[in-house]
Order: C-alpha cells, then structure tokens, then sequence
C-alpha cells in the first residue's frame, strides 16, 4: 500500500491495495491515521463489490442507515445509498445530492459520522473533462486561524445542528427528487447540539465544527450575537487556502473525514450526463484514541 499526498491543504491517494480483500489489522490503523492527516483518501481503481464496499466501511465504525433515502439504496444494503441522476423506467435511481449547501454529513445526529466513503460508477463528462466535483474545506486549519478572542469566547460552548435546515435548502433546488420530510423523520431526526470546538479523535487537535448545512446558533447565546458569530464562522471557512476539489474518475473510492472537513458537490452537468455513486456513510462509533496509539 503506497500513500501519495496531494501536497495541498487536503487529499492523499492511496495505490497498491484491492480493497475486495478484507484489511489487515495494520493496514486499516494506517488508513485511518492517514484519514486524520489528510482529511480525503482516494482509492482510484477499484472494481469494488457492494459487499465489500459495505465490509470495508464497517472496520471503520457503525454505517447509517439513511431515513430519507428510502428506496434509493442498493438491494440488500439499506446502508449503501444511491447518488444519481439516471431513471431507470423513467423512476430515479438515486437521489441527487449535488448543489447543496456546505455541510458535514451526520452533524445533526448525536452521534455523528466519523467518514463517507464514495465508489464512483458512472461520472459524468463533457469534451474528455469529468464534472461534478466535490469539494472540501479543511476545519482543522479553519480553527488553527481564528482570532484567539473568538476561541477564547466560543471556547466550551455548543451549537444546535438541525437536519431540516439541509433538507429545505434542498429541496428548493431545481430538480430535486427529494420530498419533504415526514412526520415520522422528523422524530427520528431532531435538533442536537455539539461543540463548537470539537477535539478530533484521530489527530486530537481542535476543529471547528460548524457548518452552513446544519448549524442554526449557538446555544444560551442571545440570538443576534449568535447569528452575527456564526456568519462569521461560515465566511471564515470561505477561505481558499482551506479549500481543496477533488476530480472523479470511474473506479474512484473515495474515503473522507467528516470531522474535520466540510464538503460541497458541484452540479455542472445535466440530466443526460449520468452519475452514479454509491455511498456509505460510517457513524463514529469505535475508539479512534486507542486504535491509531
């Protein structure tokens, strides 16, 4: 197994290894270590199966099973989510997930997600180039460049993640498959609050954890004082020198750290451009302190 780091503020592609076969107990402590420094892996080439895709995930903590993605999941994985914008007997395959806000994926559970992990079937292109990128912003560095008063002030607070806000800016994004939220997932999905400052459990430095997907305030904070630090905290993350896009390819695997990072998918392609992603999201269920020691 070779690891190749990008050299940028994010990404690291990892070669030489088929991950049909199950890891060794070595190799999956250094991808993870390898996912706390690098925050997005790249596994190109991989012909992976939907089993093994779901084994591989599972060394790295619990997957999700996703209450809005009901019928839009592989058969005999309700784990394993479908994003796509192909129709198969003019019914969608997938949901498609590209042009939402920046967020970080499971921010609104209490539990939260230690990891995506992407499998690219189809991407789509235009003239030989691949569209629809994803994007990521390193929260790491985000915290490392705050003003130390601001530290200081948000220093042991915590801030409501709501999944409602996510789904209604999704939904008034033009051809979105999404429906509104039920009843019944709105009980399963209700507001939580996390650190502001979360210490990471693989790097066991502090990142900012606030995204514009999910965050809403932060909590016991007169309102406009929260709203005028937040908006502070998601221009902040704007900045270019924490930004880093990842280009798809057919066989990619992509594995990335949904604590220290927040992420975007582009949507530059059209309708008959096919994408097809197959994604397992894994919950941070596992201790990461004692297994990268």
């Amino acid at each position: 197994m070779k690891i190749i780091p990008t050299g940028k503020t994010l990404g690291a592609s990892i070669e030489d290894i088929d991950l049909n076969i199950p890891l060794s107990d070595g190799d999956f402590r250094t991808i993870l270590r390898a996912l706390g420094e690098y925050g997005v892996l790249c596994f190109p080439k991989q012909d992976l199966t939907t089993d093994s895709h779901a084994a591989f995930g599972a060394r790295f903590g619990e997957p999700d099973v996703n209450v809005a993605a009901s019928g839009a999941h592989e058969p005999g994985h309700p784990e394993m989510m479908i994003l796509s914008n192909m129709k198969q007997a003019g019914k969608p395959l997938g949901l498609h997930d590209a042009g939402q806000d920046w967020h970080t994926d499971m921010s609104y559970n209490k539990v939260i997600a230690l990891a995506n992990i992407l499998h690219a079937r189809e991407v789509p292109t235009r003239h030989g180039m691949p569209l629809g990128e994803t994007q990521f912003r390193n929260m790491h560095k985000a915290y490392e460049d705050l003003p130390e008063e601001l530290k200081t002030k948000l220093e042991g607070r915590t801030a409501t993640h709501d999944f409602n806000k996510y789904w209604e800016i999704s939904l008034s994004r033009p051809g979105t498959t999404r429906k509104p939220l039920t009843e019944e997932q709105r009980r399963k999905r209700p507001p939580v609050s996390h650190p502001v400052f979360m210490t990471h459990p693989i790097t066991g430095r502090k990142i900012l954890y606030a995204n514009p997907g999910y965050t809403m305030w932060i909590d016991g904070m007169d309102r406009a004082e929260s709203d005028a630090i937040v908006d502070f905290l998601f221009r902040h993350q704007t900045r270019l020198d924490y930004q880093y896009a990842h280009h798809w390819a057919v066989g990619d695997v992509l594995m990335w750290d949904n604590i220290g990072t927040v992420h975007y998918a582009v949507a530059d392609y059209m309708p008959d451009e096919a994408r097809y992603m197959r994604r397992l999201q894994i919950m941070a269920t596992l201790d990461y302190p004692a297994l990268v020691a």
